[in-house]
This record gives C-alpha cells, sequence and structure tokens, in this order.
C-alpha cells in the first residue's frame, strides 16, 4: 500500500512540472506576438544606457563623415576623437564621391556593404532629420547593433522603425560627449 502511494505523489508531481512548462512556452508565444508593438520600446535607450553602449563600443560606422578639410566639423572631429580612444572608424560619407580613405580607414558608400556590418556596435549618423529616412532600407539591411543619431537630430518615425527591427537607438545625443563621459565615470 505504502509503495502505490508513493508512485501517484510522483506522477502528480510530473503533471505539475508539465503544466508548468505549458505556461512558460504560452507566455515566450505572447512576448513574441507583443514584441511589436511594447517591447521594441526597449531598444529606444536612456541616457544610462547610451553611456554603456558609447563606453563599450569597439566598431563604429561614421555615416554622413566629413573629410579633414572640415575639421572644425562634427563629423570630422567626433569620428576623429574615437579613432584616438582606438575605436576602430568605418568611414562612410554621403558625399566626395572620389574619396577612397577618411581618416586612414577605407570609405564604404553604404552601411551594409561594410564587412560584417552586423558587427558593428554603433553607426554614428551626421545628417538632418529630413534624410534619415533614405538611409533606412540601407540600415535594415546592415544590421547593426546600435544607430546613433548625433545631437539635435531624431525623427520618431525613423527610430521606432529600426527599434521595431531590432535595432538600438540614441536619439540626439553626442557620441563623443557621452563617450567622454562614460569612460570617466568607468574609470573612477
Amino acid at each position: 500500500h505504502h509503495h502505490h502511494h508513493h508512485h501517484h505523489h510522483h506522477h502528480h508531481h510530473h503533471l505539475q512540472r508539465g503544466i508548468q512548462q505549458g505556461r512558460r512556452m504560452a507566455s515566450e508565444r505572447s512576448v513574441t506576438t507583443r514584441s511589436m508593438s511594447a517591447s521594441y520600446r526597449g531598444n529606444l535607450l536612456s541616457e544610462r544606457q547610451a553611456l554603456e553602449v558609447a563606453r563599450a563600443a569597439k566598431r563604429v560606422a561614421v555615416l554622413g563623415i566629413k573629410t579633414a578639410d572640415k575639421s572644425s566639423q562634427a563629423s570630422y572631429y567626433v569620428p576623429e576623437y574615437l579613432q584616438s580612444q582606438g575605436v576602430e572608424v568605418v568611414p562612410v560619407p554621403v558625399y566626395y564621391p572620389e574619396v577612397k580613405e577618411i581618416l586612414g580607414e577605407r570609405v564604404y558608400r553604404t552601411v551594409s556593404e561594410v564587412p560584417s556590418s552586423s558587427s558593428l556596435c554603433i553607426v554614428d549618423v551626421f545628417r538632418r532629420p529630413k534624410d534619415l529616412h533614405q538611409h533606412l532600407e540601407d540600415l535594415l539591411q546592415a544590421k547593426p547593433k546600435c544607430v546613433w543619431l548625433q545631437s539635435g537630430i531624431s525623427d520618431r518615425d525613423f527610430e521606432e522603425e529600426l527599434a521595431k527591427n531590432g535595432i538600438k537607438v540614441v536619439s540626439s545625443r553626442c557620441l563623443l560627449m557621452d563617450h567622454q563621459r562614460a569612460v570617466r565615470q568607468s574609470s573612477l
């Protein structure tokens, strides 16, 4: 009799586990369908998250980079600074069709043609808000980890489109300033 009781208990326990597993699978499924609405907002980064991304950046493509004759403009001196900090900079200029190298690095014409573009930590963007949408397809194809829009650059629809496609977005922040701050904070 005692043996029978034990067997029953074991069976009940097994049933419990099955129910829990079923519940977990169901909740994972609902997360997937919800991810298009709510959870993509998690890809629109806060200030703290932006600093973390800046600090960890190893390889950064710069869309709209300028050349050394424009060294007083952020679109040149920001990537120049990043390079001086040991970040690998990949230039993606929009103008200068004849230029082959910027900051001693080979120039690419689109982000998606950068080798292993999906391993880019950041695409730092220097474009006017009205010019952002022409780069959307290229960025979605390139699938970088993060698209960073420099200070004064933002476009809600553009940002949400990237976020919905699993790309993190930083809006209207300076990568140079944030990198300096992040490095300072982490060395304290």
